[in-house]
Formats: C-alpha cells, sequence, structure tokens
C-alpha cells in the first residue's frame, strides 16, 4: 500500500519533469531568435525592429508561466551567434546594441538628471529674485524725488 503511494507521488512529478528537461524549447528559440535578429539586422533593418521581432518570439516560443527576459534574450542570441560563429559571421558587429555600456547609460542618465536639477533650481532662482523684486518695487511711493527742490 505504501509503495503505491510513492507511485503516485513519482509519477506525476516525472511526468511533469522529464518532457521540459528532454525537450528544450529555449534553446530552440534562442537559436532561431539569433536567427530573426540577424537576418533582419542584415536585411536592413534597424536595431529596435529586429530586436522586438526576436524577443516576441523567443517570448512566445518559452513555455511556462514565467517568460523570458530581455537580459537573458540578448544573452541567448549573443551565446548563440559566438557558439556558431561561422553560420553567424555576419552578425557579430550587431551585437553591441545588445548589450550596451551601462555604465555609460547610467551616467548619461545622471547627467541629465543633474542638468534638470540646475535647471529647477535656476528657474527657482529667478522666481525668488522676481518675487523679492515685486515686494521692493511695492516699498516706494509713487511720488517722485526732486533732489533740487528745497
Amino acid at each position: 500500500m505504501k509503495r503505491n503511494k510513492k507511485i503516485k507521488f513519482v509519477f506525476p512529478l516525472v511526468a511533469i519533469v522529464v518532457p521540459s528537461l528532454l525537450f528544450a524549447p529555449q534553446a530552440i528559440s534562442g537559436g532561431f531568435g539569433a536567427e530573426i535578429f540577424c537576418t533582419m539586422r542584415d536585411g536592413g533593418n534597424d536595431h529596435e525592429s529586429s530586436w522586438e521581432a526576436a524577443y516576441t518570439y523567443m517570448k512566445k516560443q518559452k513555455g511556462g508561466f514565467f517568460k523570458i527576459s530581455p537580459k537573458q534574450a540578448a544573452a541567448q542570441i549573443v551565446e548563440t551567434v559566438v557558439r556558431e560563429r561561422e553560420e553567424f559571421s555576419y552578425c557579430v558587429k550587431y551585437l553591441e546594441k545588445l548589450n550596451p555600456n551601462r555604465k555609460l547609460e547610467r551616467d548619461m542618465r545622471k547627467e541629465s538628471e543633474r542638468i534638470e536639477r540646475e535647471k529647477a533650481d535656476n528657474e527657482e532662482k529667478r522666481q525668488r529674485l522676481q518675487r523679492e523684486l515685486e515686494e521692493t518695487d511695492q516699498d516706494y511711493s509713487e511720488e517722485t524725488f526732486d533732489r533740487y527742490s528745497y
């Protein structure tokens, strides 16, 4: 009886795990994703449209609850191109945009944030000075002074 319970527990587990190990849709989707990306780029398409087509295909092919992230998809494309160098020799020059310089992007973002902060500070200073000027103008009366009148 105990043996029967073990079989009831193990059999569904094996039925779920074994097919996912035998059929690797992720590896297939990564290879074909690389083919889509490289073919489109070589055909003259821009990076964004080629990347979107390859990434959409890879997301659609990966089954299960969790979908592939953009970083994982880019890594799979790079891995496929490097692994199959002879087949994708024309595609190596396009890999740069898949993994951009993250430090450069971060520095550029910080610089743009700094510029925006400076603009906001300058605008705030300008408004404060404008208010002070208006307050000072209100302190003076409308009378004019004639310095030669005794």
